[in-house]
């Protein structure tokens, strides 16, 4: 499980950033409302655990920013205006001081709850490489890559639609929100960190670049543009 934790209480976030990593999840910590939007917006967390007051935006600004968006179940660190946190999205809510192990449960119960009963595999396979779209982990050969949120987004993107082409224009609406091209190499600096991790060092590239077309996993017929 991926969590994300907005708040701006330092000796909080540090117990509870260890307290989570023990129990094994990823986290990642910031502490305002402007880094806790980018976050969301630039990485794929499972849950998010988002406190009432915080500098720049606090909790509701958050919330409010978010509506009518696509953002992973938000867990509000407060008790006050519990109603109207939920009326804003959260998902639940739990006051301060809190019990870890209460926490964690709550955690768990907000995930599965979100997750669709018939929902197909989470792994993706493609020859030897394979990806967990849920744990966000991919190996090749067996041998596991780590990936930055961007080059998993890419990633999944390649695996969905083996032996297409995928065109920039796909790749910076799906990855990036960009409806237009910002005329930058933003892309192929992404795709050529992606490559290295998923090629070096493997006998038989899988990722190839066609030129003025776009990208695709494994081999491809020209006429088979995404």
């Amino acid at each position: 499980m991926r969590v994300l934790v907005v708040d701006d209480d330092s000796v909080l976030c540090h117990w509870l950033g260890a307290k989570l990593h023990s129990h094994g999840y990823a986290c990642n910590i910031v502490h305002d409302g402007e880094h806790a939007l980018k976050a969301i917006k630039d990485d794929i967390y499972d849950v998010v655990l988002l406190d009432r007051m915080l500098p720049t935006l606090d909790g509701f600004s958050v919330l409010r920013e978010l509506q009518g968006s696509r953002h992973p179940p938000i867990m509000l660190l407060s008790a006050l205006d519990r109603v109207m946190g939920l009326e804003l999205g959260a998902e639940d809510y739990l006051g301060k001081p809190f019990n870890f192990n209460e926490l964690r449960l709550r955690l768990e119960i907000m995930v599965l709850r979100g997750k669709p009963q018939d929902a197909p595999s989470s792994l993706l396979t493609f020859e030897d490489l394979q990806l967990d779209r849920l744990q966000r982990v991919a190996w090749r050969s067996g041998q596991r890559i780590d990936l930055t949120g961007k080059e998993i987004k890419l990633l999944i993107i390649l695996m969905e639609n083996p032996v297409q082409v995928i065109t920039r224009t796909l790749l910076l609406e799906r990855v990036w929100g960009y409806h237009f091209d910002p005329q930058t190499n933003l892309i192929d600096v992404h795709m050529s960190k992606l490559r290295a991790k998923i090629d070096k060092g493997f006998p038989r590239p899988l990722i190839k670049t066609l030129r003025s077309m776009g990208y695709a996993l494994g081999a491809v017929e020209k006429t088979d543009v995404a």
